[in-house]
């Protein structure tokens, strides 16, 4: 365990939300809890963009972001750590469609 994973995570609230869009700062390989898809498989590359469905937790400490990746196809658990938030904003134009 690193000393970042000292901190007790849930003591605090979650970083993301339901519905937030996040994005992938690093590529994640399926750690053999996805059926279906081969141990080492890469299931999210860094830069894909999802959005968090559900939040869990992990050993009483750490949050657990279920974050859909729509475009691959995969729900996949992440720390926040893992994670960037995504603000959007919107300009006039698309304001007015």
């Amino acid at each position: 365990m690193s000393t970042d994973d000292r901190e007790i995570e849930v003591y605090k609230p979650p970083v993301f939300l339901p519905g937030d869009k996040v994005i992938s700062k690093k590529h994640i390989k399926n750690d053999g809890t996805m059926f279906g898809r081969e141990i080492g498989e890469v299931v999210v590359k860094k830069g894909d963009v999802g959005y968090v469905r559900d939040i869990g937790t992990f050993l009483q400490q750490f949050y657990i972001y279920a974050v859909d990746f729509i475009e691959r196809g995969n729900i996949v658990g992440m720390r926040a750590r893992e994670l960037d938030g995504v603000t959007e904003t919107v300009t006039e134009t698309e304001n007015l469609q």
